[in-house]
């Protein structure tokens, strides 16, 4: 099982998620990565946590002001990006590109989705994994997979349907052990978490309960 945390733009301290990350992955064996700022990527990457972006932009380099450079996070620190989260939303083509972008930096790729025949559409752009994650639920204190389990079922037999290479993870309000558990049991290698740890008072505390079950 994959966790990755995703610090969004919360005001915590990146260097106390990092770090209690980077523990709990080796006390417990259980992989953890953490997403931060694109300008915190170098500073989180030197704890020894593995890295993640948040977003890369669909381009190379060249006159692309503004733009994130797969190349540039990779070169951070970098080991993944995710793509085309419901709050940074890209073009079908344009997630094409990015994956490809971020494959040629050496980047692993997870690409999000709404909802299951999004999810197929995406499997089929070949990364690495996907995640359905809807909107309506993140941020929320009810998990995907309590309150919707065919969501992460119908997730993971469009991605299978397409490409059974892709690993399916699942998001959107997952906050606790037991709906770790519970979208494991439903068929998603991994999960996408954001406030349950980032706005967590005890970063460490609530990576230690995620990872119990496991």
């Amino acid at each position: 099982m994959f966790i990755l945390v995703n610090l969004k733009a919360y005001p915590c301290d990146p260097i106390e998620v990092a770090t209690a990350a980077r523990d709990v992955a080796e006390e417990s064996g259980v992989r953890i990565a953490v997403s931060p700022q694109a300008a915190q990527i170098e500073s989180v990457a030197d704890t020894g946590v593995e890295t993640w972006a948040q977003h890369v932009s669909p381009n190379g380099h060249g006159s692309f002001t503004g733009s994130t450079l797969a190349e540039a996070v990779a070169d951070a620190g970098a080991e993944g990006t995710l793509l085309n989260h419901s709050e940074n939303r890209l073009k079908l083509a344009d997630i094409d590109t990015a994956v490809k972008a971020a494959e040629r930096a050496g980047l692993e790729t997870c690409v999000c989705a709404n909802n299951p025949d999004q999810i197929g559409a995406a499997a089929a752009l070949k990364p690495d994994s996907v995640a359905v994650e809807p909107p309506e639920l993140i941020g929320g204190d009810v998990s995907v997979a309590t309150a919707d389990p065919d969501i992460v079922t119908d997730a993971v037999d469009a991605a299978g349907a397409v490409d059974e290479s892709v690993d399916v993870y699942c998001g959107a309000g997952i906050s606790t052990g037991d709906d770790v558990v519970t979208a494991q049991d439903l068929g998603a290698t991994g999960i996408l978490l954001a406030s349950g740890v980032a706005k967590a008072d005890d970063p460490r505390a609530a990576l230690e309960d995620l990872v119990a079950g496991l």
